[in-house]
Order: structure tokens, then sequence, then C-alpha cells
């Protein structure tokens, strides 16, 4: 290889870094300008020794390979926990990305380079505006649950009649129950307050209010009330 030509895989891994990091920069990200720049300068170098040394492209892939696996290390550094979330996740992939990019200008490769440059641009911003958007549109109703709690207050003598046609009307419906409490209501006569908690699509909250219909009319209950929680996502 001659030194033109070690200068210029040199100078595209420098400029495709540069490139790269400008945008994590001004975001103000963990790894910014300087941290993506050496990462796709110092995976050119590494590349560029496996040809210098004639390894041929074995050598090269093998190089390549541990780049890869020392760039995962320094990806492992910017991913921080922060209040049960995790940060950095979008960062790190994009050192990584950045790496790809200095592996392909120390092979020569400089137009696959220019080319990665710019789909990890366009991920950073095109996509990151497009995951906005998704994330400001409601989740579809079909992903979701929802938590009700009913609250059934009766006769202290139709406390099991009551808790058992709750738990009768819990798996004859599609819902998924989750507990049945019973605990006494001060005053005369004795009351009892029984309360199930159960879990169920949003689309079924009309067979939750014809169970509370049906109950409300046992002899013995004097009121009977629900209420549904946040929607919350259902779990993968």
């Amino acid at each position: 290889m001659i030194v033109a030509d070690f200068v210029w895989r040199l100078l595209a891994a420098f400029a495709c870094g540069v490139a790269i990091g400008l945008e994590r920069q001004m975001r103000q990200r963990t790894a910014g300008l300087r941290t993506i720049t050496l990462v796709a300068s110092g995976a050119c170098l590494f590349v560029t020794l496996g040809v210098l040394t004639g390894n041929g492209s074995a050598g090269v892939t093998q190089i390549a390979a541990y780049v890869v696996s020392g760039v995962g290390f320094l990806g492992g550094g910017v991913i921080m926990r922060d209040k049960g979330s995790i940060q950095g996740i979008n960062t790190a992939a994009t050192l990584w990305c950045a790496a790809a990019v200095g592996v392909l200008c120390g092979s020569g490769h400089y137009g696959p380079a220019l080319a990665g440059t710019l789909v990890v641009l366009a991920a950073n911003t095109v996509l990151r505006d497009l995951s906005r958007m998704i994330n400001a549109t409601p989740v579809a109703s079909a992903d979701l649950i929802r938590q009700y709690v009913i609250t059934v207050v009766c006769r202290e003598e139709d406390e099991i009649h009551i808790r058992t046609l709750l738990s009768n009307s819990m798996y004859s419906q599609p819902l998924s129950f989750q507990s049945l409490t019973s605990r006494d209501v001060e005053g005369a006569p004795p009351r009892v307050e029984v309360t199930a908690t159960v879990r169920m699509h949003p689309k079924d909250q009309a067979k939750l209010e014809l169970m509370a219909s049906r109950i409300s009319m046992e002899k013995g209950v004097s009121s009977i009330s629900w209420s549904g929680t946040e929607v919350e996502p259902t779990p993968e």
C-alpha cells in the first residue's frame, strides 16, 4: 500500500466520523463528535494494519472482528440506567455503526462507507422524527389491557352468595381474575363490602357492565360500583 492510499482511507474514515459525530454532538449525547470520529478513524487504522502486514482478506476480517468486539465494550460504557430507564442505547449503536464505516474505509470501500454514513445519519434524524410521531399516536386498542375494580356492598348473610356470583362471573367472561376480598362495613344492619379485581380488554367493558347490572338485582345487595385504571400495553 502506498502512502497516498493510506492517507485517503484515513481521511475518508475521519470525514465519515465527523459527519456522524456532528449529529450526536448537536444533540449533546454522551459520545459526540470526537468520540465517534476517533472510533471511525481507529477502526480504519486497525483494518489498514491488516492490509499493511500483507495477511490478505483473512487477516483483515479477523482484525475487523476484534474491532467489533472492542467497540462493543466501548458502547456499553455509554449506556446508563436512569430511574429505571435505559439511556444511551442509540448512541452505543451509532458508535458500532461508526466503527463499521471505519472498517469499510480502511478496506478501501469508499462507496459503501459513504452509503453507511448516510444511512446512520438518516436513522438519527429522519427516523427520529418518525419515531416521535409513532410514540405520539395512541397505541392500537388490540394491544391494550385495563384493570377494573368491582365493589359490591351486601348484607352480611349474603357475602358467600355474592362472592360465588362474582367468581362464577369472572370465569364465565373473558376476564383475567386477579383478586377477591371482603371487609366489614360499619353501621347497622351489618354489611360487607366485597371487592373483585380483574384485568380485561377495554372492548369487553360492556360485558363487565352487564355483569354488574345482574348482580345489582340480587336480593341483599345495597350498592355496586366499578372503576377502571389507566390503560396499559399488553406485555409481550
